[in-house]
């Protein structure tokens, strides 16, 4: 039977892809090096713009978008030409990837912003690396870099954080919002962060804010919101603001 054609419509897309049998797709420094020189001149050919990504010994992450339907064929050309090269350098024969890259879209801001974390936290959390820019397979490390690729140059962080460091080092730690990743982890069965929000009570957040009218006075209750186990998804929905914002008021008020 035909296998069934993917819907690909604009907008970002989480990807993963694995290893036969959880084999390693990488041995070597070289190998991720390849994989990264391909992914960036692919994502070029097909006018792809590259978010994040991390790669680790037996799987992929990338965070991409679209503005065609074409994730499919440059996914193709990507997995194919890096089995070739993996194939002919450690002289093997057969499937490289477990099967067909799995792709998932992203429906919202939230799930955007909890992706983001997650990818880039992957190293971290395997214990691999103490601090994420230590991990040299990651955009996390050129994030913090001072020169960004050219395939990393529009993404969302960069776009948005443009030089300033420390931003983008303090957003790529935040505390992973646990009820976001759940049903990240649902579309995806991706492994479970610990959950970092200790289930915290929404009702309890509102009645903080409900006298908050001035900005200071607000933006202090932020900090303290968040200092308390709030995360920042949770915040930016009881008072209405993107969250990228109430990143960036605890980043200038801490």
């Amino acid at each position: 039977m035909a296998r069934r054609p993917r819907i690909e419509i604009a907008g970002y897309y989480h990807i993963i892809n694995r290893g036969v049998d959880k084999m390693n797709i990488f041995r070597e420094p070289d190998d991720y090096e390849y994989f990264e020189a391909l992914m960036c001149f692919y994502m070029k050919s097909y006018g792809i713009t590259l978010h994040n990504y991390c790669l680790m010994s037996n799987h992929y992450h990338l965070l991409l978008e679209i503005t065609s339907e074409n994730l499919s064929k440059f996914m193709r050309q990507l997995n194919m030409n890096y089995a070739i090269y993996y194939n002919k350098k450690y002289k093997r024969t057969g499937h490289l990837w477990q099967g067909r890259f799995k792709s998932w879209y992203v429906t919202d801001e939230a799930y955007l912003y909890t992706l983001m974390l997650y990818i880039e936290q992957n190293p971290l959390k395997a214990h691999m690396v103490k601090r994420l820019e230590a991990y040299p397979y990651s955009s996390c490390h050129y994030f913090l870099k001072d020169e960004i690729p050219e395939c990393l140059q529009n993404a969302w962080i960069v776009q948005n954080h443009k030089e300033d460091k420390e931003a983008i080092k303090e957003m790529l730690n935040s505390r992973v919002d646990g009820a976001v990743l759940q049903e990240l982890k649902t579309a995806s069965s991706l492994v479970e962060a610990p959950n970092n929000d200790k289930k915290p009570d929404i009702t309890k957040l509102e009645k903080m804010f409900k006298y908050s009218e001035e900005i200071d006075t607000r933006n202090k209750k932020i900090v303290q919101a968040y200092e308390k186990g709030y995360s920042q998804h949770m915040i930016a929905k009881v008072l209405g603001l993107n969250q990228a914002t109430v990143q960036r008021i605890i980043k200038r008020n801490r």
